[in-house]
């Protein structure tokens, strides 16, 4: 995916909006911080940014998609 800007301030709007931080994308995962970890250093998930752990929300609501077939899928108990 690729994205361009016209302005700082366009930027500026963008990073505002889609960046989150590690215990907001766990709580968006609905996951634990730990796990959220794992993913990252497992591959499964990239950060946008390593220090502190930024995540894109579109990256996210994707793996969020991922996880949740995957719970159905693995843990029907649940329902």
């Amino acid at each position: 995916m690729e994205y361009t800007f016209g302005s700082t301030e366009e930027l500026l709007e963008f990073l505002n909006a889609e960046l989150v931080s590690a215990a907001e994308a766990a709580e968006i995962l609905e996951i634990s911080k730990v796990r959220l970890g794992k993913l990252v250093k497992d591959g499964k998930l990239i950060a946008a940014k390593e220090q502190p752990k930024m995540f894109l929300k579109s990256m996210l609501f994707e793996k969020k998609d991922e996880l949740e077939s995957l719970r159905k899928k693995f843990r029907p108990y649940d329902e």
